[in-house]
């Protein structure tokens, strides 16, 4: 049986082999499996069922192929043992000096030790007995892989390679790619029985392709899991470069402008030249590489750069025009200050002529208004039994249709006046246009004279106070000093004198007209 230096050998199994003539048997191994440099055990059995057989003499004849037999080991009780060939000399020995267990081993198994092994017994009276065993060698292949430097093409290329050399049995070969390309593989039969194996991967190489990654697999039976390795792929290529830098703001005296240079190039440019259309390189201009420094910007920049790159498969040149403006101007301090006393200032006018309106607006208010709180007992006057009117009163007129002479509203109708208290709340009064005879009868002040005849009312209604003077005053009703009478109330003297208030009257939807300005006393 062999035993593999590592630790494990492949067995197709111990399988007996009975031949011979009636109870007559050799008892072998069928197959055997065996690695290199190793060690295996030949085992051989002769049983006699009946005892009656005599053995005279055991040989091991090995068969490397078809036809051909070499005699490798021989043992004869008494003249011993003999081992006739020279390629097992001192590789091969008995394990036990007896006919019934010939058992051999070889040693230091080479990979042409492979063939057929026949146990082969010579006996009286029934003639030679044998039994063969198969031996098998294995070997593991010697796995490589590497990626193949080339250039960007039209046409396709290997640009990796994977071998598993001299194995037995033959490996096979996979590849893994993200890449479009295709695999073409070969054997080579070594002298020894081994197998070399080679696969290689082919596609039109592009720029783009420099760097990725590609995979070879190889599986084979003497290994316990797959070889794996990963390429990266190796395309070279002329240079391309682009300048970037310029943001259009080179104003004159900047300190930190540049320009830049970006090659893609496999493999780096060897060389990074800068040149400028007006001759040669502004003093103010320092080259680092493929950075283009301004130390300090001034018109001798103002024009077009080149930027040319070189590596052992081409070149590119790339340009750039540049602008400069003038420096931006510093706000000085004054302007600042100034500008800061302007905006104070603009905004206390401001201030002031809000707080002007504001004044000037409650002013006149107060003044065309009426005393936000009358005299309770005025409005009560008119009642006869002292009921509080909240100082409210309402005056209403006759209803629009009324005519007078065919036009106007009939101011010689009843007059109500509308009292809102909180014992008759919404009552309303009907109260004759006695206008002419309270004038010439004065009777004790109630609600409804103070509405229709009161000076004083009048007098708030129109905004008007004893202080103004008659020009004032007529200036402000548009009539003669001492007969001022405001636009918006007319008074008519004919069989009655008669008061309306035309611009101040309001319709109402039951006909009824009302006066747009409430007189609350």
């Amino acid at each position: 049986m062999a035993v593999p230096g590592r630790g494990w050998m492949l067995v197709a199994g111990f399988i007996l082999s009975l031949q011979g003539v009636g109870a007559q048997k050799v008892q072998v191994d069928l197959e055997l499996e065996a690695f290199p440099k190793e060690h295996v055990d030949l085992r051989c059995q002769f049983i006699d069922g009946g005892g009656k057989t005599k053995l005279t003499q055991v040989s091991w004849i090995w068969e490397p192929v078809d036809g051909q037999r070499d005699n490798i080991a021989v043992f004869h009780p008494v003249y011993g043992q003999s081992f006739p060939n020279l390629s097992f000399k001192d590789r091969v020995i008995f394990l036990n000096n007896s006919l019934n267990f010939p058992s051999i081993r070889i040693s230091n198994l080479r990979m042409s030790d492979a063939g057929r092994y026949t146990c082969e017994y010579a006996t009286y009276p029934s003639g030679n007995e044998q039994g063969t065993t198969t031996l098998i060698m294995l070997a593991e292949p010697r796995n490589s892989a590497n990626a193949l430097t080339v250039q960007t093409g039209t046409k396709p290329v290997v640009v990796a390679q994977c071998e598993a050399a001299d194995g037995k049995p033959a490996a096979s070969i996979k590849w893994l790619a993200s890449v479009g390309g295709e695999h073409s593989t070969s054997t080579t039969n070594g002298p020894d029985g081994t197998v070399t194996v080679r696969s290689q991967y082919r596609l039109v190489p592009t720029p783009s392709d420099d760097g990725r990654e590609i995979t070879c697999m190889v599986e084979q039976r003497t290994q316990d899991r797959p070889w794996v390795r990963v390429l990266k792929l190796s395309v070279e290529y002329p240079p391309s470069a682009a300048i970037e830098g310029f943001d259009h703001n080179w104003y004159v005296g900047r300190s930190d402008a540049a320009l830049v240079c970006l090659v893609n190039a496999n493999p780096p440019p060897t060389t990074i030249t800068w040149t400028s259309a007006s001759g040669p390189l502004p003093d103010t201009v320092v080259v680092d590489g493929n950075r283009l420094l301004v130390r300090k910007v001034d018109d001798a920049v103002n024009t077009t750069f080149f930027c040319e790159v070189k590596n052992k498969h081409g070149t590119d040149r790339q340009q750039i025009t540049t602008f400069v403006i003038e420096a931006p101007e510093a706000p000085s301090s004054t302007g600042v200050v100034v500008g800061a006393i302007v905006g104070s200032l603009l905004a206390l006018v401001l201030v002031v002529a809000l707080v002007v309106v504001l004044l000037t607006q409650a002013r006149r208010q107060q003044r065309r208004g009426f005393p936000a709180g009358g005299d309770g007992n005025v409005a009560g006057s008119g009642g006869s039994n002292g009921t509080d009117y909240s100082n409210k009163a309402r005056l209403l007129f006759g209803s629009a249709g009324s005519k007078k002479n065919g036009n106007g509203a009939n101011n010689n109708g009843p007059m109500y006046t509308y009292w809102e208290s909180s014992e008759n709340s919404g009552t309303l009064t009907e109260k004759g246009n006695d206008f002419h005879h309270h004038l010439h009868h004065p009777a004790p002040a109630n609600a409804h004279d103070i509405l229709l005849s009161g000076e004083d009312v009048e007098r708030r209604k129109f905004g008007l106070d004893d202080s103004m003077e008659d020009e004032e005053r007529y200036d402000r009703f548009g009539g003669e000093a001492g007969n001022a009478v405001p636009s918006s109330f007319h008074v008519h003297r004919g069989d009655e004198e008669e008061m309306y208030l035309d611009d101040d009257m309001e319709s109402q939807r039951d006909g009824s007209v009302i006066s747009r300005t409430a007189i609350y006393v």
